[in-house]
């Protein structure tokens, strides 16, 4: 169990390092447009959802992270708040769809999840890294396959931004911290909707 806790402080430590570098989307920036389906089978449009109001859009490395799972339960804990703003949640993860049931049951989100194949819109929002051998390597000894999770082959994850959309398309707001223990408060949230025109 030491030699474990040992390994997990490595890695933690040697992150910042390891990880390729992705890049934010700043404020002020056009949002990329995406159109995929929801964990209900619904079609979500990010510009289909611009026209009802803002959109916030979350990036969430997947159920095995309690750090995700906590920052999911406090959003839906909010979502009404939200909703009454004017506002809607997607959230987009490298997860198919049977880890996608496992944060909705961790989280209780009835939000929108989106399974982003291939991380095609991890790629637009610039969100996109790749771990290491050695990352992989302390992942699987915590029993955490992020290949099989995803479909993928590359160990794609993405670092867990939010970005607060405006009706034009444009970044109004945004946190993004390769700290993946570090998230955008929903207080924070609220305020920053408040404050829209």
């Amino acid at each position: 169990m030491k030699c474990f806790k040992f390994l997990i402080l490595l890695f933690s430590a040697s992150f910042q390092a390891a990880a390729q570098q992705p890049e934010p989307l700043y404020i002020g920036d056009k949002a990329p447009d995406f159109l995929a389906l929801d964990q209900f089978d619904n079609r979500v449009s990010l510009r289909d959802r611009l026209k009802k109001g803002p959109v916030i859009v979350m990036f969430y490395r997947g159920q095995w992270c309690p750090h995700c799972n906590r920052h999911m339960s406090q959003v839906q804990d909010s979502l009404q708040m939200i909703l009454d703003a004017g506002a809607s949640v997607i959230a987009v993860t490298p997860e198919k769809g049977e880890k996608i049931e496992q944060t909705m049951k961790k989280s209780g989100a009835t939000f929108s999840i989106i399974y982003d194949e291939n991380h095609r819109i991890m790629d637009k929002y610039h969100v996109t890294f790749k771990l290491s051998g050695w990352k992989r390597f302390i992942y699987g000894l915590g029993g955490i396959n992020i290949n099989k999770a995803s479909g993928n082959k590359d160990s794609a994850l993405p670092v867990p931004a939010t970005y607060i959309i405006a009706t034009d398309g444009t970044i109004y707001a945004s946190h993004f911290n390769e700290n993946y223990t570090e998230r955008m408060q929903v207080i924070e949230i609220l305020e920053i909707l408040g404050e829209m025109p």
